[in-house]
């Protein structure tokens, strides 16, 4: 009988420790912060060396850091490189480092010291990886202006551990904008030797997070960097202590995740929901008040239909879009005002400005260049142009994505209102952009979005040296005063000066109308009320490190 009751006590005291042990661990869970957060486009790599498209750009920025960072206010502000300066000709830059930064330490990769620093011949190894040819990086033109020697070995020097100096071919004030872009970030080449291609999905970075795991397609985990550099006010950042990204790919499926709590932050919008979540004139429903934050300003992004510019094209003799009257009289046939109110719930601004968006200089509301809504002044360019109503005009065909067909739709009614035959040709996005980049289409719709801060990157789309498939001049504009003016933009290391240049060449584009402006778009942001200190920015940089987050 003793025995038999030892046994029970046993027994017992087990179930009663087990219980103790779950609700621990529940309380400890509790405690634990996760921001969770949904990618329907898929993450491909997590190697920073193919951060291209915003999901990729959006999980390195987490993992990794470079020299120099954005702030909210998109100002070069310092990360690795704690000081840096720039020669009086703007093309030797000289970096001085951080000494207390180390690489992550995983479960997948260890160093034979405990830690290991990161150093100036990090930083050459990183950006040698970013242009060797054999990596194929989709950033290498990023350092395209770095100079060379003559066996073609690029000028990145590490001068000792905490000094790299860079130097150009020439001035390009825009460049410290382009060593912030991820493509930039800092790697050891210990890992990247020993993954070699799988180092895309086994990365290690200097990073406020650090990876844990990754079911591709299923979910991307990253737990917090305990030896992270920054601070802020006394305190090692980040709050967080982990980051669950999933990868739900119907659009209708993540909002309601995100309504029933399950996630904590929806960027974007999409039809499925849009009248669900906003009101008509573009607020948040009242309805979610008390769950949910919309966040919300400028994104440079400028949203545009482009004319081929090339007189050597197919057709070229009876195309009406290679007379500037024609190109012209487009700009001014469609009331963009009334299109954003009714297709986008007022989500951005009219293009009714120049190519350079809406918050980003030299961008200004009191600009006297651009395109309003003016169908008698488009009428009488048709007239000028040989076509008064609209007779004797061939069709005129824009091709265009599905997802914006409702935009040009609208577009096409208004000019067939003043005489103009509109014909839409509808292609899948990625045969578009082959076509495109082809100088295949002589009327698309297409978009540009800023891979760094500064006006210069909007104004290359027409520098005539930048025929596409080089470069960006889809268009294939080219015009001898924009490139004289563009080329002393490059130059001049003076702000004010420079802003002026940019406001001239913005004014001659608009003026030989080889695009038309639709709209500036703008970053919507939806955040759970748990969150905290969330950052949003006009390059829509999702920044994780000073967020933080209330559990219930």
């Amino acid at each position: 009988m003793v025995r038999m009751s030892v046994n029970k006590f046993h027994i017992l005291f087990f179930i009663i420790s087990l219980c103790l042990l779950s609700c621990t661990n529940k309380q400890a869970d509790k405690k634990r912060t996760v921001f969770r957060y949904n990618e329907s486009a898929g993450i491909t790599s997590l190697d920073p060396a193919f951060a291209k498209d915003q999901a990729n750009i959006w999980a390195c920025n987490q993992l990794y850091n470079g020299l120099v960072q954005l702030d909210s206010q998109l100002q070069i502000r310092p990360c690795l490189a704690k000081t840096w300066t720039v020669s009086d000709d703007g093309k030797t830059y000289i970096f001085y480092l951080r000494d207390d930064v180390f690489f992550h330490q995983t479960d997948f990769f260890t160093f034979p010291k405990k830690k290991r620093k990161m150093v100036a011949a990090d930083v050459v190894y990183s950006f040698k990886r970013i242009v060797n040819k054999q990596i194929a990086s989709p950033g290498a033109w990023i350092f395209n202006l770095v100079d060379t020697n003559q066996q073609g070995e690029h000028a990145f020097y590490a001068l000792n551990d905490t000094t790299v100096m860079i130097r150009l071919k020439h001035s390009f004030p825009p460049f410290l904008g382009l060593l912030c872009m991820q493509y930039c970030s800092i790697v050891p080449h210990e890992a990247v030797e020993k993954y070699g291609k799988d180092f895309r999905k086994y990365p290690l970075g200097t990073g406020p997070f650090m990876f844990k795991t990754w079911k591709e397609g299923l979910k991307l985990v990253m737990v917090k960097n305990p030896d992270y550099f920054e601070y802020e006010q006394g305190i090692r950042l980040p709050y967080l202590d982990a980051i669950s990204i999933s990868f739900i790919i119907d659009k209708q499926s993540v909002f309601m995740e995100f309504v029933k709590g399950n996630l904590d932050f929806m960027s974007g919008l999409d039809a499925s929901y849009k009248d669900e979540l906003l009101t008509k004139d573009g607020r948040l429903n009242p309805v979610y008040e008390k769950k949910i934050h919309m966040l919300t300003m400028p994104y440079l992004n400028t949203e545009y239909l482009g004319i081929l510019m090339e007189k050597q094209q197919a057709g070229a003799k009876d195309n009406p879009l290679l007379k500037k009257e024609i190109r012209q009289a487009l700009n001014y046939g469609f009331d963009r005002e009334k299109m954003l109110r009714f297709l986008r719930s007022n989500i951005g601004k009219a293009g009714t400005y120049g190519i350079i968006p809406y918050g980003l200089p030299p961008f200004d509301t009191n600009n006297t260049y651009g395109y309003r809504y003016n169908p008698s002044k488009a009428r009488a360019l048709m007239a000028k142009a040989g076509y008064p109503d609209g007779k004797g005009m061939p069709p005129i065909v824009i091709s265009v994505s599905e997802s914006y067909m409702d935009v040009i739709q609208y577009m096409a009614y208004e000019l067939e209102q003043i005489g103009f035959n509109i014909k839409l040709s509808k292609l899948q996005s990625g045969t578009q952009r082959q076509m495109i980049a082809k100088s295949e289409l002589p009327f698309f719709r297409a978009s540009w979005i800023a891979d760094y801060p500064d006006a210069e990157n909007y104004l290359s789309l027409f520098y005539s040296k930048n025929f596409c498939p080089q470069g960006p001049n889809y268009t294939h504009y080219s015009n001898p005063l924009f490139d004289k003016i563009y080329e002393q933009s490059l130059s001049t290391t003076n702000d004010s000066l420079r802003t002026d240049l940019y406001r001239k060449m913005d004014s001659l584009i608009m003026e030989e109308a080889p695009v038309v402006i639709l709209y500036y778009d703008q970053v919507l942001r939806f955040v759970s009320n748990q969150i905290e200190n969330i950052d949003n920015n006009a390059m829509n940089l999702l920044t994780l490190k000073r967020v933080k987050k209330r559990n219930n």
